[in-house]
């Protein structure tokens, strides 16, 4: 039976209305997905065309024209990309940053390396109130005597006390990027002309799960845009894991190991172990940091070839005393060692029986100890002791013989080899 538009309504209405018969309106095709759509020869050009993803031939460049990668200070801050610093709290992860912001800032190599150029450098601070930031970097300007000309223009702080920066937020749907505070961010790096930007610490600049590789890698390559975009340096102060005693290395970065992948240039800070105390006669090791570039613990420097820094105290005048970072170096045992120095400790070990093991009476040590008027039982004095006993053995002007001592048993003992010349 059809139907009758018309049905049921009053004759004299039925007159006044006409209908027409509409086709319906067919829904808007869905895009086509390489999973459902096949490309036929020759049509690869303009499919191409409609795609926003197109694989870059590869032009020959010469390579001496390729632009050199643009270091900022020594080989951890580059423009263009993120670096990042991880070590426990309290070991001086943040005043190392500000005195090498410093250092960049002012022009002046304060740890030893000559900044390239002068770099307008922006601090932020996601955990310290302002007046904290103020002690911290006054602390610093006064120990190296820096002036107000030396920061003017080129150093930007800010605390995350009162300029919040949360870069992302962790939804039930995904990771939420916050457009608008990247954009102001950068719209501040480029207004500025900032060369270097440094979060500290990284955590406090998103609310995604720390232990989340998806959402950390997601984070750590939007600071990536930023430094892309703004031809700046990113520099992520990132904390590490519980150690329980042992090194920190940068697989120890807490959170999520994306992080780690994501970034140019990373390094760790260690606190100066017991042994490493003994051997370079270090009283207070605490104070005593090194710095280790690269991912593997086990391939650090030794530590007489490692960059190692030192927290001292400086008083500011009010009653407040601020830990600054200062340059440290391993203590070179020649130093103010001369030929004749070496000639008179030959000439005390050829004139009798010494031997090598530091637990003997007779110590080959204990020779050196009073050629060079050195305390042998204090402790810096025996670390240095050791340290030219072993150039001494390795250079040949020292010599390890296995003979019989008194008691008829085979024992190591220093003769001189090659004599000295005065």
């Amino acid at each position: 039976m059809s139907y009758d538009p018309l049905h049921n309504l009053p004759e004299k209405l039925a007159g006044k209305f006409r209908f027409e018969t509409i086709e319906p309106i067919a829904p808007p095709a869905a895009p086509p997905t390489v999973f459902d759509t096949y490309v036929a020869p020759g049509e690869h050009a303009s499919l191409a065309q409609k795609s926003r993803i197109i694989a870059k031939p590869f032009r020959w460049i010469e390579p001496a024209t390729i632009p050199p990668r643009q270091w900022l200070y020594g080989r951890h801050y580059i423009r263009g990309f993120v670096s990042m610093t991880v070590a426990p709290g309290g070991v001086g992860k943040s005043s190392l940053s500000i005195v090498e912001f410093l250092a960049m800032a002012s022009g002046k190599p304060l740890l030893g390396i000559e900044p390239p150029t002068r770099c307008r450098v922006w601090l932020w601070n996601g955990e310290d109130p302002q007046d904290e930031i103020d002690r911290r970097v006054m602390a610093a300007a006064l120990h190296y005597g820096l002036t107000p000309e030396d920061l003017d223009g080129y150093l930007f702080t800010n605390s995350g006390r009162e300029t919040e920066i949360i870069l992302a937020t962790q939804l039930r749907t995904g990771v939420k990027i916050a457009e608008p505070v990247v954009n102001e961010v950068i719209s501040t790096i480029q207004k500025n002309r900032i060369d270097l930007m440094g979060i500290d610490p990284f955590v406090s600049s998103h609310q995604v799960t720390e232990n989340d590789n998806q959402a950390i890698d997601r984070v750590a390559k939007t600071w990536g845009k930023i430094a892309g975009v703004t031809n700046c340096a990113i520099e992520l102060v990132h904390h590490s894991r519980k150690s329980n005693g042992n090194e920190t290395s940068i697989e120890d970065a807490r959170g999520a190991s994306a992080l780690s992948g994501a970034v140019r240039s990373g390094r760790t800070l260690n606190v100066m172990s017991e042994e490493e105390a003994a051997k370079a006669g270090v009283e207070f090791r605490r104070s005593h940091v090194r710095i280790d570039h690269g991912a593997k613990s086990n391939l650090a420097k030794p530590p007489d070839k490692a960059t190692w820094i030192r927290l001292t105290s400086v008083d500011l005048g009010n009653g407040d005393e601020v830990g600054v970072v200062t340059s440290w170096k391993w203590p070179d045992p020649l130093e103010n060692v001369s030929v004749h120095d070496l000639r008179a400790v030959q000439n005390i070990i050829a004139a009798g029986e010494w031997r090598d093991s530091v637990q003997a009476k007779d110590w080959a040590g204990k020779a050196v100890a009073q050629a060079m008027k050195l305390d042998a039982t204090n402790k810096r004095d025996k670390a240095r002791i050791n340290s030219l006993l072993k150039i001494w053995k390795a250079s040949g002007a020292l010599t390890v013989v296995e003979k019989k001592d008194s008691k008829r048993e085979l024992r190591d003992f220093v003769e001189v080899g090659t004599w000295a010349n005065d």
